[in-house]
Formats: structure tokens, C-alpha cells, sequence
């Protein structure tokens, strides 16, 4: 765009730049042989030789200012390269990380020209940091456009003087804030909170406006005074008390240390930007290097694994979805599907039923869409069909009817006469033999399993089902799908219950059984949560529904017959969408009672309960219901909820024993 008038520097790999005629120097960012860029030692070394080219060019008044951008079409910085942490082993191998980048940013920050961010695309941990550490951030309104602070879902908070940067731009609240829930914004929520000083309409006229901003020497402006004099004491000491307060109802300290040390951080030097800096290095090094953050980091690894799953390059984008049910789940998968951009037909033998499916669905889009030419454009696109007349035209047709083998059968005989041959043939069932389902289709071998955990919106996992005869192209097809719709797909072996359920069960009756021999069901669930689980296995029985429970009981073999559960399910009382199951309801929660327990018997306890889940992961794992280690764990996080920071039950397995090999040779 802009005609460069410098020698580029020699031996630069990850930074392309130059100087235009005006003086302006840029720097953008092109991770070689990435799809995205990241910060790692390379690149920050790279990004030194150019801050020492601008230095010395502003000292000789050749260079009025510079620009940092990215090459790639669709992202600034994504953060730190993570692969990288894994080298540091003590808090003195993070503090000697963490010195020259904080140098770094604090030379980028004190250079005598104009220093601009000209963002587009997700601009993440580190990322954001560096931009904080320009003088003045422009980003486009593209929806791709993201702003935030992960690191907390790593188990660590920012470690590049984001912390200080932060809260002198955003002021306490809304910089807190941003780290503390690791959320995503928006260009226009992070121009409103103070991270961006401008908004631009496009990438095309990004970098012409990072132009102007250096010939005219903009600069951002500090949190206002209001914003600023909550950093105060005491105001700054009782806002840091909310602050604990509100995060504790979310995670527990001893599972999740990291938002409290950043509270912690700001407590005592959110007052003073130079000491929180300084504070900052120390308080992050013992993070990085803690049990909690290697797990946490284990997850993000796993999650990128399960995206792997999908074929890269396939040729196939799904734009139209069918579904064939509108209960709960199938109007909750043909929402999902809405939201992430897809033309969807909903289809059940009553058009009362279709209706009262896509009302339904009303909080999601509301969610998703701000606007209401969004939210209208989204209903647009989720229509009912009571006659099926979508078929023909899906890409992606997925029956999500009942329970029931003899009932699936007979609907999917029906419709598969009326798809495209090239339309993906898809059953949602939970724990039905895919093989089973497809006797009786002419072509059994196109029919693969589709497993949508409740509630879909916030489920993360889909398992795709290979059948005995279900064919390669449309297993992938099926993972290609699940990634389409922002979901992480887990490709497993067509056995009862498949991963997760098969490893839920004995977990869940496991607790059951003790619950017939008379324990307290608040004390199981406490040990459950004392021990990571998001919930309690008798919550979560609840939560599933009493009759889904008693059904998979009986096609994985747990007996059940003259027992509370069958109980229950006989007297209508299913759990939270009755109101009443094993607790009462009220409002969508249970009513507890103020019992307080004994944190070591918790513990103890804990660990026992997921101890059938252990050992039917590494069956399932013999079995090759998925192929690895890390398959399954990714499973069962994303699809049960596996205490996180644990690393998942197989890691978890592992390093026990570890740790118990450790002892035994040190006693």
C-alpha cells in the first residue's frame, strides 16, 4: 500500500518492515510458517532490532513514528506461544523469560515517536499487551475483531505489564474485569472500555488511519479521573473484597489460584503503576509453574488436538441443516446451527411442537446477537417445516427424535430416499449402536453418530460415531461439521454409551449406590465439587433427567430395578425439569441446606467417586473406543466437565502414581 524508501532489515523471518515516504516505519507481523502469530523468542527478538531501528531514525528525525500490524489476513497476535512455557521448570527460568520482553515493551512504550497498534482480527494475551504498550490502538469493526485476556483459563493472569497497562486505560473495573473472566470483546466494547482509541470500518482502511494517527501524533488517553480514583484506598481494598467475593461464587482458590492472585495484585499495588509492574513478575512466575497452569495449558492442547480431528482441507462447507425432532435437543441443535451462520429446517410430526422448539430458542439468539437486524436475520434462517421440505436441499440432515431404536429406524428409512446423495446422514443418539440404527437403510454405510451433550449452547463436545459400517469420507464430513458450528469433535467407536457416557455411568451409579446405603446426597456432591467436578453426580443426574438416566442404566447393563432412581422416574419426579428429583427445584436451582463438611473428608472422598470414571476411561482406552490418552481425557473435560486443572482422569491417574513412586522413594 505504502511505498517503502528504507533497506528492510537483513535476516528478519516473523517481522516484515520498512520506511514509507513519509517516515513511517512498519512493522508487521508474519509468523513464518504459522497460520497465526504468536509471540515467542524469535519474534521478540526481531521486534528488538526494529525498535532500535526506530530509535535510532527518530534521533535522526527519519523516522516520525511507527506502526505495528499483521501480515496475516485474519488475526494481529493470538498471545505468547504457549509451546514455549513448557521449557520453563522454576519461577528463575519465568523471571529470566519474562525481563527482556517486559524491557521490550517498556522501550516500545518510551520511544520519542508515535507508536501505533493498527489491529484486525483476534488480538489475545500477549498480543494485547503489546498493543497497550503502543501509544495509541486502532482496531477494525469486522466481527472477527477480538479483544481479551485468556491467561486466567491457563492458570496464570498477564505477565507482559498488562496488568498495570490495563487498569491505567480501562481504569479498575472494566481492566479487571477483562482478566479476571478471560472473555472475548468486541472492537466496539473494547473502544467503549478503554483498551481502543479508534474504530475503523474495515482492514482496508486500517492501516491508512494508523498513518494519520502517526503524522498527527495521537495518543491514547489514561482511565478518567472517576475511573482512576477507584484505584484509591480504600475504595481500592473494598472493591478488591467484591471482587474475591463474586469470583469465589464462580471457581474455588485452591482449584483456580490465579484470579485471586490478581486480586491480590491489584490490592496491594493497583495504586501505583510502576510497583504493580514490578509486583506483577513476582506474582506470576510461581503460577506458571504450578500443577494448575500445566494442566490448564494440557486443556488448550487438547482442545487444539480435537479441532485436529477435522480434516484441514476437505472442499465441503455445510450451509443448510435439517433436523428431524423438536424436542429440547433438536431444537437446541437446530438453534446452535442458527447461530453459527447456517440456514436451518426443523421438522416434527407436530407443528405445535416445531413452534414451541424455535420460541425456544429465543435467549440464545438474543445472546449471540445484539442487534435486532441480527437477532431478525438469525429467525430468518431457523424455519419450520412440518413437512420435510428442507430435506432435499440440507447439506447436513440429523434425526434428533426419541430414544428409541425401533422409532429411529423407521424415520430414517423415510427420509434417507428424500436427501441429496451428498447430504451428511446423521443420528443424535446417546447411547444407541449406530450399526443398530442402520439396519434396514440401503446404504448403511453413509449413517454416522452425532452426539450432542445438554445443554448444546454450552457443551463444547460433539462425539462423532463411526459405526461398523459407517464409511471414512463421512466420518470426517461429520468432524468437518462439528468444527463448521464452533464445537470440538471427538471421533469414537460405536459401543453402549460410546466415551463419555460409557465412562459417566459407573461415575454417576457409582454415587447412587451410596446414596441407597444412606449417605447424605449433599455430602456427595460437595466431595465431587471439592475434587473439580463442575457439579455433583446426584445434581447431575437431576440435571440430565431421572428417565435419561434409568434408560441408559439398562442398555449399559447397571441395574436399577427397586431403586430410588426407578423409584422417582415411576412417580414423575425427573429431576430439575419437573422441580423435583432427587433435590427440589426452585427457579431452575436446588434447594440446599446450610450442612457444612469436613474439607479432608471431602477430599478423601473426592477422590473415590471418580475412581470408576478412572477405571472405565482406561478400559474404554484398551477398547480403542477412542485411540489416545489425550483423546480421552479431551473427551471427558470437554464432555463431563473433568476437573480441568486436573489435566484430565487418565493424566490424573498418571501423575498419582507419580507422585505416590516419588514419595515411596523418598521415604
Amino acid at each position: 500500500m505504502f511505498k517503502s524508501v528504507s533497506k528492510p532489515l537483513p535476516e528478519l523471518k516473523d517481522w516484515k518492515y520498512f520506511v514509507d515516504q513519509w517516515g513511517v516505519a512498519w512493522a508487521a507481523f508474519d509468523r513464518d510458517g504459522e497460520s497465526q502469530n504468536s509471540l515467542g523468542r524469535r519474534p521478540f527478538e526481531e521486534l528488538m532490532e526494529i525498535v532500535q531501528n526506530v530509535e535510532q531514525g527518530a534521533r535522526k528525525r527519519e523516522i516520525r513514528g511507527l506502526v505495528i500490524s499483521s501480515a496475516k489476513p485474519r488475526g494481529f497476535i493470538v498471545g505468547a506461544d504457549i509451546r514455549e512455557f513448557e521449557d520453563l521448570a522454576t519461577q528463575i527460568d519465568v523471571i529470566d523469560k519474562l525481563r527482556p520482553v517486559n524491557a521490550l515493551f517498556e522501550r516500545i512504550e518510551r520511544l520519542p515517536v508515535p507508536v501505533v497498534a493498527a489491529i484486525n482480527g483476534f488480538c489475545l494475551g500477549g498480543g494485547l499487551e503489546l498493543a497497550l504498550a503502543c501509544h495509541y490502538r486502532i482496531a477494525t469493526r469486522d466481527p472477527g475483531t477480538r479483544l481479551g485476556f485468556p491467561e486466567v483459563k491457563l492458570g496464570i493472569f498477564p505477565g507482559f505489564n498488562g496488568t498495570a497497562r490495563s487498569i491505567r486505560q480501562a481504569g479498575a473495573l472494566s481492566g479487571m474485569q477483562a482478566m479476571l473472566t478471560g472473555r472475548m470483546m468486541s472492537a466496539s466494547a473494547a473502544r467503549a472500555a478503554g483498551f481502543v482509541d479508534q474504530l475503523v470500518e474495515s482492514r482496508g482502511t486500517l492501516l491508512w488511519a494508523a498513518r494519520k494517527a502517526v503524522l498527527r501524533k495521537r495518543k491514547s488517553k489514561p482511565a478518567g479521573y472517576a475511573m482512576a480514583s477507584l484505584t484509591m484506598w480504600p475504595i481500592r481494598g473494598l472493591l478488591a473484597n467484591r471482587m474475591r467475593q463474586e469470583t469465589k461464587k464462580k471457581v474455588r482458590e485452591d482449584h483456580y489460584p490465579a484470579p485471586f492472585r490478581l486480586i491480590d495484585l491489584f490490592e496491594r499495588h493497583g495504586g501505583n503503576e510502576e510497583a504493580m509492574k514490578a509486583a506483577e513478575t513476582r506474582a506470576f512466575a510461581p503460577l506458571m509453574v504450578s500443577d494448575q497452569s500445566r494442566n490448564l495449558r494440557r486443556v488448550f492442547r487438547l482442545s487444539e488436538l480435537l479441532k485436529g480431528q477435522a480434516p484441514k482441507t476437505f472442499g465441503w462447507r455445510p450451509q443448510r441443516v435439517h433436523v428431524v425432532g423438536a424436542g429440547t435437543m433438536g431444537a437446541d441443535i437446530a438453534g446452535w446451527c442458527v447461530v453459527s451462520g447456517m440456514e436451518v429446517t426443523l421438522q416434527d410430526i407436530s407443528p405445535e411442537q416445531i413452534e414451541k422448539g424455535i420460541a425456544g430458542q429465543g435467549k440464545l439468539l438474543a445472546r449471540k446477537f445484539k442487534t435486532s437486524a441480527q437477532r431478525n436475520a438469525a429467525k430468518a434462517r431457523l424455519i419450520a417445516d412440518p413437512n420435510g421440505e428442507g430435506l432435499d436441499r440440507a447439506d447436513v440432515v440429523i434425526e434428533a427424535i426419541v430414544e428409541n431404536l425401533e422409532i429411529k429406524q423407521k424415520v430414517l428409512t423415510e427420509i434417507e430416499g428424500k436427501i441429496k446423495s451428498d447430504a451428511l446422514l446423521a443420528t443424535n443418539t446417546s447411547s444407541l449402536q449406530i450399526e443398530d440404527i442402520a439396519k434396514g437403510l440401503p446404504d448403511p454405510g453413509r449413517l454416522i453418530g452425532l452426539h450432542f451433550f445438554n445443554p448444546v449452547a454450552l457443551m463444547p463436545l460433539v462425539e462423532v460415531v463411526r459405526g461398523a459400517s459407517s464409511r471414512e469420507d463421512e466420518i470426517k464430513r461429520g468432524a468437518a461439521f462439528v468444527t463448521a458450528i464452533d464445537k470440538f469433535p471427538l471421533i469414537t467407536k460405536s459401543v453402549p454409551g460410546f466415551l463419555v457416557n460409557r465412562v459417566l455411568t459407573p461415575y454417576m451409579f457409582g454415587a447412587m449406590h451410596r446414596l441407597e446405603k444412606g449417605e447424605d446426597k449433599e455430602r456427595i456432591d460437595e466431595a465431587a465439587r471439592t475434587f473439580g467436578m463442575p457439579m455433583g453426580p446426584i445434581e447431575l443426574a437431576d440435571s440430565v433427567g431421572l428417565d435419561v438416566c434409568a434408560h441408559v442404566a439398562k442398555i449399559l447393563g447397571y441395574p436399577s430395578e427397586d431403586s430410588k432412581l426407578e423409584r422417582l422416574v415411576a412417580e414423575g419426579k425427573l429431576g430439575k425439569k419437573t422441580g423435583e428429583g432427587f433435590y427440589v427445584w426452585k427457579k431452575g436451582k436446588i434447594e440446599k441446606s446450610d450442612k457444612a463438611f469436613d474439607k479432608a473428608a471431602m477430599e478423601r472422598l473426592g477422590r473415590e467417586l471418580v475412581e470408576p470414571m478412572i477405571v472405565e476411561a482406561q478400559k474404554s482406552l484398551d477398547e480403542h473406543v477412542v485411540e489416545t490418552t489425550d483423546l480421552v481425557d479431551a473427551g471427558l473435560i470437554f464432555g463431563t466437565g473433568f476437573a480441568p486443572f486436573r489435566g484430565g482422569p487418565l493424566h490424573y491417574k498418571a501423575s498419582e502414581a507419580g507422585s505416590a513412586t516419588a514419595c515411596a522413594a523418598a521415604e
